[in-house]
């Protein structure tokens, strides 16, 4: 009886140790998606961007039970992630897509928008009402949001994939994929340049 009790434990800890698979955003498109789509994407000049305001972009606004937008990305893209009756994240493990960087510490991490909120404001949005900008800004069902290093996402800024890419090369295709299926979505359009860069970053799938 003993050693299958002891063979029965240790499978059983072995399993418990084992870390779970990091989660990643929905709506990720495959490889010949992403291409499709992008060559539907209309190109055109990006507006200036003068009248931009961060604020017309409502958003962290609630999304499940108590968790609003960026409490909701970070219990989804971590491991372990245990929270408190507000949803504020105590605990939990969290790698950066952008860059490996790996955090135990919620607090340290940014909640990125894959097409930043400027970025989208001089790509169509500028038009939009108020409402479906909030949707875009608070969009969980689209690889749209996303838990990063602080680091990376003050690095990247508005900037498109023409002028920032992450740091991890790994990550380019992932990265071009969601860009593409977000900026498909929501019409919005893309720069000459945007579209080059993107396609080359596909080149690495």
């Amino acid at each position: 009886m003993r050693p299958s009790i002891t063979i029965a434990l240790t499978a059983a800890v072995v399993a418990w140790a084992a870390p779970a698979p990091m989660p990643t955003p929905p709506g990720i498109p495959s490889d010949s998606t992403a291409r499709t789509l992008l060559a539907g994407l209309k190109v055109a000049v990006p507006g200036s961007g003068s009248d931009y305001d961060r604020t017309l972009f409502p958003h962290w606004i609630n999304i499940a039970g108590t968790c609003d937008a960026r409490e909701y990305v970070l219990k989804r893209d971590g491991d372990g992630v245990v929270v408190n009756s507000a949803c504020v994240p105590l605990s939990g493990d969290w790698v950066s897509p952008y860059d490996n960087a790996k955090f135990t510490n919620a607090s340290k991490l940014d909640i990125d928008h894959m097409v930043p909120l400027k970025n989208a404001w001089i790509s169509g949005a500028s038009s939009w009402t108020t409402q479906r900008r909030q949707d875009f800004a608070n969009d969980v069902t689209r690889p749209q949001l996303w838990a990063v290093s602080a680091s990376s996402n003050r690095s990247k800024g508005d900037k498109s994939p023409d002028k920032w890419k992450p740091p991890l090369s790994s990550f380019y295709c992932t990265y071009a994929k969601s860009w593409i299926d977000v900026k498909s979505a929501y019409a919005l359009t893309i720069s000459s340049a945007e579209k080059t860069a993107l396609g080359s970053m596909l080149d690495s799938c």
